[in-house]
């Protein structure tokens, strides 16, 4: 628009408000410029097509199209006024009808949310012209798409609180989604119940609405609350949504009697049962140890024609797969193939995974090769569990190989695949090329990976190199990305146990008291390793102290715990002490491993009692744990102090 129609334009308004339409000149001149302003924005015509001809065009287009349209004019004056007293005017001289739809199209053009806000305000102080249930919910469709909820949920509030504002039960629907978008869940609940108080019964969808949105905020109890509100007021009955959603909670949770009675009761009711709902029993099934059942349900859904699809397929490949039933996973891999389930790359990363366990490199090989065929793209996860598996069969050039390869490929290496190379590095005692990792690691600006360091730490102390390993802890400390948590705890306690073996007591206990000052939890790891410490310096009855404070705290202590404290017994307290805790250990939930008996047998052959050491080795045999090196070798000393005597 010109400046000068824009004055024209401002001038016109200025006279109209101040009553100057007495004078007939001025009354020809505010109707030239209304034209104007009409004619300013009529919409562009074809250059081809004369003038005379579009109007006339228009003016049949108007008589024939019975379909309302907002005017263009129009929304362009709202882009370049917003509302006020100038976009009133334009109203009028395009002479639009303020009502529902009038409201419910301006809601949804592109222009400032702030124009929309004041004009849905004007709207609403309009004589013949009320607010109702399509016109606020276009206005809270605009205020979320523009992040504004607190605004949102007002409107939502006035909304439900007009009387003369009938809510449908899928602007209900709509409104839970809003706010369960939005984070607003005791809110959404909140709606939800005040509806339901004017007599208003809810449906099925409503229900499942609600539904669905907990379990996205993970507010499983609250699910299970609605499901049974849903089936004793007798509103409405629960249907497949329902059951599947609720499955998939119960599911999630491992209540697995909650799942399966849900389940019977959709085969009672004769509901169809989707592939969806199989798929997260045989995976709950899996998690909780219950292989059978899992392979049981398989066999099921078959017999209901219902068509396991590749997400079924995954689970039970993954699921035999870690339980080492690795031919059957592999099986099932064949099984999928020949059922026509096309395998994606997370199930081809699945079978990559259950070769390298089974020690099957070759096929493992072969199978990646294979990926291409099926148009299933390796990932950074397909590499890292090839690489993985090469350092586990002492392969580490290969390893490498396999590295270089990924990024020739366009594949970024993660912290994981870092980390997997750091620890892999580390056990094969190549410690320069673990620390060159770490660097580059950093100067790609990777997050910091707590696993490497501990692999890192671990190796720097059983190589003696305490004050590298020192250095590195030191590093990790400080930084600040590094958070708490199970990892943080673990790197403490390889720094103890490592302090512990440097003769460095005072440090490894200053160590543990300062993991406890910043709040994070010592684990099994952490307070085994200071017991260590404590008992090779014969310090038996501060580790049993230490053993106490840990059952106290509510960390269980393991089989290596127990271990700890019966080697110390062995050397401080002799071979009786320590086979009078062997026998509690018997009796306790924590019972005695071969590592257990060795000690005894070895405290025994030490104070040269061969047949109290026999005895010991014989229930170790009846118990079911053979006999090693170990256990000979002690016996045979035993034997030899016996002849010497």
């Amino acid at each position: 628009m010109s400046r000068s129609c824009l004055r024209r334009w401002k001038l016109h308004l200025l006279m109209a408000e101040r009553g100057f339409h007495s004078s007939a000149q001025l009354s020809r001149r505010l109707r030239q410029t209304e034209s104007e302003i009409v004619e300013m924005f009529k919409l562009p015509t074809s250059r081809a097509e004369p003038r005379t001809k579009t109007l006339a065009l228009s003016r049949v287009s108007k008589q024939a199209h019975t379909t309302r349209k907002l005017d263009e004019r129009f929304i362009r004056i709202l882009k370049i006024f917003k509302w006020g007293p100038d976009a009133e005017k334009a109203l009028e001289v395009l002479m639009l009808r303020v009502d529902s739809w009038l409201v419910r199209e301006i809601m949804k053009t592109e222009i400032e949310i702030t124009t929309k806000i004041q004009f849905f305000k004007w709207a609403s102080k309009k004589k013949n012209f009320s607010h109702d249930s399509s016109t606020y919910m276009a206005f809270v469709n605009a205020l979320e798409k523009s992040g504004l909820f607190g605004e949102m949920w007002r409107i939502i509030q006035e909304m439900v609180r007009n009387p003369n504002c009938l809510i449908t039960q899928m602007e209900l629907i709509e409104i839970i989604r809003v706010l369960g978008r939005a984070k607003m869940v005791s809110k959404a609940c909140s709606i939800f119940y005040q509806i339901k108080a004017r007599k208003c019964e809810p449906s099925a969808h409503v229900y499942n609405s609600m539904i669905i949105m907990l379990i996205q905020e993970g507010q499983y109890e609250k699910v299970h609350e609605i499901y049974n509100e849903m089936c004793n007021e007798g509103f409405c009955l629960p249907n497949e949504v329902t059951y599947n959603n609720l499955i998939s909670v119960f599911a999630k949770l491992g209540r697995d009697n909650s799942a399966m009675r849900l389940f019977d009761e959709m085969l009672e009711n004769q509901m169809k049962l989707n592939e969806k709902i199989y798929t997260n029993l045989i995976s709950m099934h899996f998690k909780l140890g219950n292989v059978d059942k899992a392979l049981s349900l398989f066999k099921h859904m078959k017999t209901q024609s219902c068509k396991p699809n590749v997400f079924t397929y995954t689970e039970l490949i993954r699921g035999l797969g870690k339980v080492g039933r690795l031919e059957e996973s592999y099986d099932y891999f064949i099984k999928m193939q020949h059922d026509g389930c096309k395998p994606d790359t997370i199930v081809m990363n699945n079978v990559i995974n259950v070769l390298c366990k089974a020690g099957k490199s070759n096929e493992m090989i072969k199978t990646f090769n294979q990926m291409e065929s099926m148009n299933c793209t390796p990932t950074v996860v397909t590499y890292n569990i090839i690489i993985k598996s090469l350092f586990e069969s002492s392969n580490a050039s290969e390893s490498v190989r396999w590295f270089e390869k990924m990024k020739e490929k366009g594949i970024e290496p993660t912290s994981f695949t870092y980390s997997i190379l750091i620890d892999g590095f580390c056990k094969n005692n190549k410690l320069e090329k673990a620390m060159m990792l770490l660097e580059e690691m950093d100067e790609k600006g990777l997050p910091f990976c707590l696993p490497a360091y501990c692999s890192l730490i671990n190796a720097l102390g059983k190589a003696k190199r305490y004050d590298t390993a020192s250095e590195l802890f030191q590093e990790l400390r400080g930084n600040s990305g590094t958070g708490t948590g199970t990892a943080t705890s673990r790197v403490y306690a390889v720094m103890i146990k490592h302090l512990g073996k440097a003769g460095k007591l005072n440090d490894a206990l200053n160590l543990f008291e300062e993991m406890k000052k910043l709040g994070l939890e010592p684990n099994k790891y952490s307070y085994n390793a200071i017991m260590c410490g404590l008992v090779k310096f014969g310090q038996v009855d501060q580790s049993i102290t230490v053993l106490r404070n840990m059952q106290e705290s509510g960390c269980e202590p393991d089989i290596n715990s127990y271990n700890i404290i019966l080697n110390g017994l062995a050397k401080v307290g002799g071979p009786y002490k320590a086979m009078e805790m062997l026998s509690n250990m018997k009796k306790g939930s924590v019972k005695p491993d071969r590592v257990s008996y060795n000690t005894v047998v070895s405290a025994f052959s030490r104070d040269g009692k061969f047949e109290e050491a026999v005895r010991v080795l014989k229930e170790m045999n009846e118990m079911g744990f053979e006999c090693d090196k170990i256990s000979y070798n002690s016996v045979f000393e035993s034997i030899g102090k016996v002849d010497d005597d």
